[in-house]
């Protein structure tokens, strides 16, 4: 007899539809990015995207039919003809995004923008516009597609494709760069805000950001301790937005700019030294070669603060799902991988560092910090 279980959740028919359908949906919210469907709808309606519907304008729009409604929202007909688009077409996306839960269809053609939706719209404090357009441009997808050929042979597909890796390919082409940055400034940003409330900064003097893009971690880091100063490090391209963001955060008189390679040294100067979604990019002895020159490069009593997604031993049923598709891109585009508590313990170690004190930081952004000193 076959012992029958009760499914916790969707059920599983729903869950592999779900997943089938998931680069179609990628790709929706590309289309929606790409004609700016939630800062119109915003404009439009004289509302901030996300704005309960009825909480902020009494704007009336027109139904499917071309009717008037008396609910508050946004006609898919003035979008259209804002965006410049075909108006049932449009129809059809905005109806398939509120079925996605980043809009709302609150009469006949009349929409208005979910606390999902409002993440679309690249004027949003959390925008995840420039993140969705770097996941779903043809450079990340092409080599994606070869994600069973990575599996067979444990190597990235990446430089296969196109004849390089992927880091020599962005420094190729500035404005992928640029789109780059911007994407993981994304997510810098909410762990810039919330990690000098979890991490103790007040004992150091100046700390290096090693890889640190366009700064916006370090500004964050800079801003909540007005006696520390900064190094911000990286590559000659990967500085180019840099000056810029630290002007903004107020901190430029307070940080140096160092290009450099990483794999042959690390600025001397910092007590602290901050590798953030740095070693998941990269392979075991790569990653200890990062280490090392950390170590070699700080003084006696600093330290390293790594900044990581940590895998559980096992995956739990409930879990964050996003790690491990981070850990599948990673194989596929740049040959690094996403690393258990363990396996940091021995990158560590062959670095001549152990680690000595971890945390987690507050959602929406589960990272956890890990401080190493030298053995």
């Amino acid at each position: 007899m076959v012992q029958e279980f009760k499914a916790e959740g969707p059920a599983p028919l729903d869950r592999t539809m779900e997943a089938a359908f998931a680069p179609m949906t990628a790709l929706i919210l590309r289309a929606a990015v790409r004609l700016r469907i939630v800062e119109l709808i915003g404009a439009a309606s004289g509302t901030a995207p996300g704005t309960a519907p009825g909480t902020a304008s009494s704007t009336t729009g027109s139904t499917a039919s071309g009717t008037a409604s008396s609910t508050a929202g946004t006609s898919y007909i003035d979008v259209a003809r804002a965006a410049g688009t075909h108006p049932e077409s449009t129809l059809r996306l905005m109806r398939t995004l509120a079925a996605l839960d980043h809009l709302r269809e609150d009469a006949p053609g009349t929409f208005s923008v979910t606390p999902a939706g409002a993440l679309l719209d690249r004027d949003h404090p959390g925008s995840m516009a420039a993140l969705i357009e770097v996941f779903t441009d043809p450079v990340t997808l092409r080599a994606f597609d070869h994600l069973d050929d990575s599996v067979r042979s444990g190597e990235p597909m990446f430089d296969a494709v196109f004849g390089t890796d992927a880091f020599s390919y962005l420094h190729r082409h500035p404005e992928l760069t640029e789109r780059f940055n911007t994407a993981m400034s994304c997510f810098t940003g909410q762990i810039a805000a919330a990690l000098p409330e979890a991490y103790d900064f007040g004992r150091f003097g100046t700390v290096a950001d090693l890889g640190g893009g366009d700064g916006t971690l370090i500004s964050g880091v800079l801003r909540a301790h007005p006696g520390l100063n900064g190094i911000l490090y990286d590559t000659e391209a990967g500085l180019a937005q840099a000056p810029a963001t630290l002007k903004r955060n107020g901190v430029a008189d307070r940080c140096s700019l160092v290009p450099g390679d990483f794999f042959r040294w690390a600025p001397e100067g910092a007590d602290l030294y901050i590798l953030k979604s740095v070693l998941h990019d990269w392979s075991d002895d790569r990653a200890v070669t990062v280490l090392a020159n950390c170590r070699a490069a700080m003084p006696p009593e600093g330290r390293v603060l790594i900044l990581e997604s940590v895998l559980p031993e096992t995956v739990a049923p409930d879990g964050p799902k996003a790690p491990y598709m981070t850990d599948l891109n990673m194989l596929v585009n740049a040959g690094g991988k996403e690393r258990t508590r363990r396996q940091l313990d021995e990158v560590c170690e062959r670095a001549g560092l152990t680690i000595t004190e971890t945390g987690e930081l507050p959602a929406p952004r589960a990272f956890c910090y890990l401080e190493a000193r030298a053995l």
